[in-house]
């Protein structure tokens, strides 16, 4: 029995649009943290994730990461080595090897920007005075930087400006 393709359109485009179903990528803990309702740091917490917890990747929002696996929540980003396991339990290698500068060298070759702020932050942010004097108020002066350099034994350098 063939089934018209126009019916299996529906079909596919339903498989497609079903979040479970929806492109997601390996990793696993670098951390202990907790599983957040939104990302927010001020959000409720719906869970915690073990060090070594495999997850599964959904999306982005600024610094935190949306897992579906081991609980649907929020992550920060710095908590998730991204790879590893996975969904079908083969390990990451070859193209994905390749993709990430790591082919064979043994060598980090990439850091983790995180720029934090997405385009509706930016729209609803607002002035806070309280929070800039709270910043304001983690200044120190130049005496009790150098006490603190000199406690953990560093030592000044002189680095020249780069060049335009």
């Amino acid at each position: 029995m063939r089934i018209p393709a126009i019916l299996l359109i529906p079909l596919v485009l339903s498989l497609l649009a079903h979040p479970a179903l929806a492109a997601t990528e390996a990793g696993s803990a670098i951390k202990a943290d907790e599983i957040k309702a939104e990302p927010f740091r001020d959000a409720k917490s719906v869970g915690t994730l073990a060090v070594g917890a495999p997850v599964l990747i959904v999306k982005r929002d600024g610094a935190w990461l949306q897992i579906s696996s081991p609980q649907k929540g929020w992550v920060k980003m710095l908590s998730i080595k991204k790879g590893g396991v996975a969904a079908s339990g083969a390990t990451l290698s070859g193209v994905a090897a390749l993709a990430s500068g790591r082919a064979g060298t043994g060598k980090i070759v990439s850091t983790t920007g995180i720029r934090g702020l997405n385009e509706e932050n930016l729209k609803n942010a607002k002035f806070n005075e309280k929070e800039v004097k709270a910043a304001e108020s983690y200044t120190v002066s130049k005496v009790e930087a150098d006490k603190f350099g000199a406690q953990g034994k560093l030592k000044a350098r002189q680095v020249a400006y780069l060049e335009d």
